[in-house]
């Protein structure tokens, strides 16, 4: 599939058939995959023509036991070469917005335990 010059509308609605094929291989009403996955009959409806949130879309890959398919569909993702100059010897953190807010101590938000 030439995805390059459709819009997401289209892309999406072609991943939409897809599924419901996957479904109907799997010779399963829209029902049970739905309860498989914990979501509505309406939401499987929806995901099978295009229209779904990505959490929904999961459940149902999962119910389908597609989710193998996941890493073809997008491999993980190292970082760039550029980000990981950028980063040599530096330790990422998540800012705060807290710095300087509780009488002069910074708070620790790296999520690990202090050192004692």
């Amino acid at each position: 599939m030439d995805t390059s010059s459709q819009s997401p509308a289209a892309i999406a609605e072609v991943l939409g058939h897809r599924l419901k094929q996957a479904r109907l291989n799997r010779d399963l009403t829209q029902l049970e995959v739905a309860e498989r996955a914990g979501v509505s009959r309406k939401a499987v409806l929806n995901a099978e023509k295009g229209k779904t949130q990505l959490e929904v879309l999961v459940a149902i890959l999962q119910a389908l036991d597609l989710t193998a398919q996941l890493d073809k569909f997008l491999p993980p993702q190292p970082p760039s070469p550029i980000q990981l100059a950028k980063l040599q010897g530096k330790r990422r953190q998540r800012a705060s917005g807290q710095r300087g807010k509780h009488g002069g101590k910074e708070e620790d938000t790296s999520g690990e335990e202090p050192e004692w």
